[in-house]
This record gives structure tokens, C-alpha cells and sequence, in this order.
């Protein structure tokens, strides 16, 4: 069973990328506002909301990377980076709110539920046709560096008989990984992920 959304392409690259930007800041931690725009032009594109200012039939870096400077102020860069899942929720609630938005709503899921309850909120989030942002802090495999400390969209899920791997969409590519691998960081101190459902 696998089953992909339909994602956007900016110019050449799967959804925005944090290393776009020439603010500093940006390019070091804007991967939580770069998870917040990419969701706005889901959004946009297939849940009927208004929030990304630009030509979303047509998006450039350029003006993408005005919008993900639009979304900062909600989602600053820290030196501890948005590190848990109730500072993106609260940062990007504030900017829906700001936008005039109550389509939207936000739970959180926590790292440390077991990655059972993990794979059946993706596949339900994705059945849905919903992204889900995801939050991996420090991770033990090397395997999953390039995800340590660092939000992203979940956007696929392809389920085997034993395993469970989803789509990630970050950096402008996409990756295939196993679920279980990226749930299980071996460490105490977990991200987990935000499941977005549209206002009853």
C-alpha cells in the first residue's frame, strides 16, 4: 500500500529550502518557517485558504524566499532552535491567526509515543490529505544525520509487511526513509510530529 500527495515544485526543487536565504539566521534555523510556508501553499493549492502572497501557480525563489522572511518573526531562529512541537504550534498558530485563517488546527503527537501510534497518525494524516511536519532532534544512526535537529513535512507513506517508510520533503528533494529507523533516535529527549486537521 503507498500513497504520495500531490506536492508543488519551486522552479526545479520540491517544496522551499532554508539554505535559499541570505539571512544568516535563515540559512543556519529556518527550517521550522521553511516547514510553516511550505504547508501554507499546500494549503493554497489544495485546501482552499489564502496565505502565501505570491503567484502560487508559478512560485520562484525569490519571491518564496520573501515569504519564508514574512513567516520569521513567528518562527525565529534560535540557538536552540524550535525545539519542541508546542513552539511551532504556537508561532504558526499565531500567523494563521494573523491571516485571518480558522481553517486550520493543530495537535501535537509526541516523539516519545510509541512508533505504532506514530505510523497510524502518518498514514491517517496522509489519507487525508494532509502534510505532517515532523521534529527529529539528536538522532544515534548516522543514517539520519542530515535530519538531525531539523523540521520537515512528511508527504508520502509506502506500508510493507514489516515496515513503514514515508516521503520527506526538505532541502528542495524528497527522501525515501524507514519510519522506524527515523522514529527511534536513541535518545531521551524526543521531537515527534504536528497532525493538521481542518476546522469542523
Amino acid at each position: 500500500m503507498k500513497k504520495e500527495l500531490q506536492y508543488f515544485k519551486i522552479e526545479e526543487a520540491w517544496g522551499g529550502s532554508q539554505e535559499w536565504f541570505s539571512d544568516r539566521m535563515m540559512r543556519l534555523g529556518g527550517c521550522a518557517a521553511v516547514t510553516a510556508c511550505d504547508s501554507c501553499i499546500f494549503f493554497d493549492l489544495y485546501k482552499g485558504t489564502d496565505l502565501y502572497p505570491f503567484d502560487r501557480q508559478k512560485i520562484t525563489k525569490t519571491e518564496y524566499m520573501q515569504f519564508g522572511m514574512k513567516m520569521k518573526p513567528y518562527l525565529r531562529p534560535r540557538w536552540s532552535g524550535i525545539d519542541t512541537l508546542d513552539i511551532y504550534m504556537e508561532g504558526y498558530g499565531q500567523f494563521l491567526a494573523d491571516q485571518g485563517c480558522r481553517d486550520i488546527q493543530m495537535e501535537p503527537l509526541s516523539g516519545e509515543e510509541p512508533v505504532e501510534i506514530a505510523e497510524k497518525a502518518v498514514i491517517g494524516q496522509i489519507d487525508k490529505g494532509f502534510p505532517v511536519p515532523c521534529l527529529t532532534l539528536r538522532h544515534r544512526n548516522p543514517d539520519y544525520d542530515m535530519f538531525e535537529w531539523h523540521w520537515f513535512l512528511l508527504v508520502g507513506y509506502e506500508k510493507q509487511a514489516d515496515k513503514c517508510m514515508v516521503k520527506i520533503v526538505t532541502y528542495g528533494k524528497y527522501f525515501w526513509v524507514d519510519l522506524k529507523g527515523l522514529w527511534d533516535t536513541g535518545h531521551r529527549r524526543k521531537g515527534g510530529l504536528v497532525l493538521y486537521h481542518e476546522k469542523i
